[in-house]
């Protein structure tokens, strides 16, 4: 079967072979448009998640996928599950607000995960309280444990390089209709 489809490949030629490629980057480019359109219309930076530790438990578990929005003139309230990223931390990070405190025109937040013993304190880096500039955004959804496919490729890389590479001899093979 697949000595048959290289067969296919070498009849269409170059221009087959482009028309292909093209055709694999319009199925990229649309994704990416996708989620540009939906960090516009949720207001954050990344609009979906999904839940690396057990810290949220029982209200989250690992591999739940988290929507988020984040409404610019909004407060958070105290019981909100945010998801905040400090400077120079790498992985977002999903907790419920404690406290929250306004100064002047700036919005104060600590937090805690369900499943610790204490708050947020030692998370933020030497600042006391977390300030609305690092909140990505507020749950408003989630669907749980299929996240668990990215933590997979995350784990295993060699199953994520695997994946793109069957998705991309899909796309080279599949024939128009």
């Amino acid at each position: 079967m697949l000595s048959s489809e290289i067969a296919r490949l070498r009849k269409l030629g170059v221009q087959g072979l482009l028309f292909q490629a093209l055709n694999f980057l319009s199925v990229v480019t649309s994704g990416l448009m996708m989620w540009k359109g939906l960090c516009l219309v949720t207001n954050s930076e990344s609009p979906i998640v999904v839940v690396l530790s057990g810290s949220m438990e029982p209200a989250f578990y690992r591999g739940d996928i988290l929507f988020l929005v984040n409404p610019p003139d909004v407060p958070y309230e105290v019981g909100d599950i945010t998801v905040y990223k400090i400077p120079g931390g790498d992985i977002p990070i999903v907790h419920r607000v404690i406290q929250s405190h306004t100064t002047n025109t700036t919005q104060l937040l600590l937090t805690k995960g369900d499943n610790n013993d204490g708050d947020d304190l030692i998370l933020y880096n030497g600042m006391q309280w977390l300030e609305r500039r690092h909140v990505i955004g507020k749950v408003r959804g989630f669907l749980p444990y299929v996240g668990y496919v990215t933590i997979a490729m995350n784990d295993f890389p060699q199953l994520k390089y695997a994946l793109l590479g069957v998705v991309g001899l899909f796309l080279l093979v599949q024939k128009e209709q």
